[in-house]
């Protein structure tokens, strides 16, 4: 677990450096800091559309008294999708763009729900499960 956080707080960042600085020498220093900003706002416009439209699944799905699985796996990836996307950089963008578009999506969300279910059958996974009273007032002032 060690090894890929370092991947993902070094080498990420160490290749988006890289990626921007080679950009800038082709495109120069204000095209390349425009196209940063444009994919930034093209990024956060396309998730707040697919986040709405998820969220009304989600909420057709709950009145027709169906748990909203799938729908929710897409709401955290779609919510993946635009954290990445405020990470300035081109491969982060490529990714989160590609977490914001349905089929690219879909092919992510099924290679989860596969993830998952292997690690659900072998036995790999934890559950923490803690019960909450609502009606209960442990607070004693």
């Amino acid at each position: 677990m060690f090894a890929k956080l370092l991947f993902l707080f070094i080498a990420i960042p160490l290749a988006e450096l890289a990626l921007l600085v080679k950009l800038g020498e082709v495109l120069g220093f204000w095209p390349t800091i425009g196209l940063v900003i444009v994919t930034g706002i093209l990024g956060a416009s396309l998730a707040k559309a697919q986040g709405f439209m998820i969220y009304a699944r989600i909420q057709q799905e709950l009145a027709a008294g169906r748990m909203p699985t799938g729908e929710l796996l897409d709401g955290l990836l779609i919510l993946i999708g635009g954290i990445v996307l405020l990470t300035p950089g081109l491969l982060t963008d490529l990714c989160g763009f590609a977490l914001l578009i349905p089929p690219l999506r879909r092919v992510a969300k099924t290679w989860l729900q596969r993830k998952f279910s292997n690690r659900i059958r072998q036995g790999s996974t934890q559950v923490f499960y803690q019960n909450i009273d609502p009606y209960r007032d442990d607070d004693v002032s």
